[in-house]
């Protein structure tokens, strides 16, 4: 694992590009799917290409579309009656599920829920004399949740989506989940998607499962939100269908950023850093120090580590290209490079973890102290593990149960307010040029 200066100036070109998230977009999946994308259309497209295709054809002709790209892509021969996860293939799935697994999700989904819980906001409203006003929340009506369905599973994923939306109250969550020639969902997956409350669990995937989706078709409802991870191809779904629906986000590569004073044992670090090498080659594990010996020694538990996964290639290749510790002077300027790169996930390894905090202003989760892995946040300690990545957490939060809710502003104007606040609302209007806006006011003070 290579280790950069911060202050030197030629390891501060790579720093920057790393800042940058250069390359911006994991092109992870695009590859294998060439061939299909040719076949399907008769030319080499773009990504951006075959979703714009995708999206248009599954809006246009419903059902139709989206059984063919389904049978294409996926090779499953689906239909308006196998498309729906029966009861009875959620039985079994419950059934198949082994004690150890099934009391991991249990955990997951009771902290899970019992932290959006204490998020969801109130309504409120101020009765004044002159003006009465107030906000009030609703949930959406129905959100659909994309599940991956390919090398891995990922029902932590369905335990961080379908919960903050049943606390939201909404009333339909619908899950979409890719599967193979035989129709079987991982029973993992199906099991987590009972356990947390979906509604409805559908047999289908990829950007033609987004489409539908947003758009509906005889088989699927429509929904008003679209939350969830995907590949590439899910995620340019998500954003051109962004207008008819809310999305949560356009997701990037896992990332994390340790902060690091040198007291923590070094296998500790190296085996965090590990945890975001393992998800794909686009990964970012970031590590900052002050200590040189520190960082040797860190780099050397991750060559020794790295060995050991099952995932050992995938690791390396994050590793390799996206991966690095570097050396800070103090702890102010790691605090500085934190904010500017504005990390998915913020560990603060040391002793003091505390203190670090009132300056670190941009990450999507802080884990704070030597015993906070970061992947408590990704399975079992409640914090919801959907964040923003490739530094939009400078403006942007993770998934919560305001994703599900609007918030709706309520005014009443009683007759106090009326003369009070006419003159300066009519003159505001008389300025914009909108007569019948200062009109409206007008009549109400002439005739009341």
């Amino acid at each position: 694992m290579r280790i950069l200066n911060y202050s030197n100036s030629k390891d501060r070109t790579a720093i920057e590009k790393l800042i940058r998230r250069e390359p911006l977009l994991s092109l992870q999946g695009a590859g294998s799917r060439a061939s299909l994308t040719k076949k399907t259309f008769g030319k080499n497209l773009t990504p951006e290409q075959v979703v714009d295709r995708i999206v248009d054809d599954v809006r246009q002709k419903g059902d139709k579309a989206l059984f063919s790209y389904t049978q294409k892509f996926d090779g499953f021969a689906i239909n308006a009656k196998n498309i729906r996860v029966t009861q009875a293939e959620i039985k079994t799935a419950l059934k198949q599920l082994s004690p150890a697994i099934k009391t991991a999700l249990q955990i997951a989904i009771r902290n899970v829920r019992a932290f959006h819980t204490k998020e969801k906001p109130s309504n409120w409203f101020h009765n004044g004399s002159q003006v009465a006003s107030g906000q009030r929340w609703v949930p959406v009506d129905r959100a659909g949740l994309y599940v991956p369905g390919g090398l891995a599973s990922y029902p932590s994923s369905v335990v961080m989506n379908v919960i903050p939306a049943k606390v939201a109250g909404v009333k339909e969550v619908v899950v979409v989940t890719p599967v193979k020639k035989d129709g079987k969902v991982n029973p993992t997956v199906l099991a987590a998607a009972a356990l947390s409350g979906a509604d409805t669990i559908l047999k289908i995937g990829g950007a033609q499962s987004i489409a539908a989706l947003a758009y509906g078709t005889k088989s699927v409802p429509a929904v008003d939100k679209i939350t969830g991870p995907g590949n590439l191809f899910v995620a340019l779904a998500k954003r051109k269908v962004f207008g008819q629906v809310g999305i949560d986000g356009f997701p990037g590569p896992s990332e994390v950023l340790i902060l690091a004073d040198g007291t923590v044992p070094a296998s500790w670090v190296a085996a965090d850093l590990l945890a975001q090498a393992e998800h794909d080659e686009m990964a970012m594990p970031l590590m900052a120090t002050t200590s040189l010996k520190y960082a040797n020694e860190v780099a050397q538990e991750v060559d020794l580590q790295v060995q050991r996964l099952k995932r050992r290639s995938i690791a390396q290749d994050s590793l390799k290209s996206r991966g690095a510790v570097i050396l800070v002077k103090n702890r102010k300027e790691a605090q500085d490079f934190s904010n500017r790169f504005a990390p998915e996930h913020l560990e603060i390894l040391a002793k003091d973890a505390k203190k670090w905090l009132p300056e670190l202003k941009h990450a999507g989760a802080i884990f704070i102290g030597p015993s906070t892995a970061e992947a408590f946040g990704d399975y079992t300690a409640g914090t919801n593990h959907v964040l923003p990545t490739n530094g939009t957490a400078r403006f942007s939060s993770g998934l919560s149960v305001f994703e599900f809710l609007k918030r709706t502003n309520l005014l009443e104007v009683k007759k106090p307010g009326l003369k009070a606040l006419g003159k300066a609302t009519m003159d505001f209007a008389e300025e914009e040029g909108l007569g019948a806006h200062a009109e409206s006011i007008r009549y109400r003070i002439k005739e009341t």
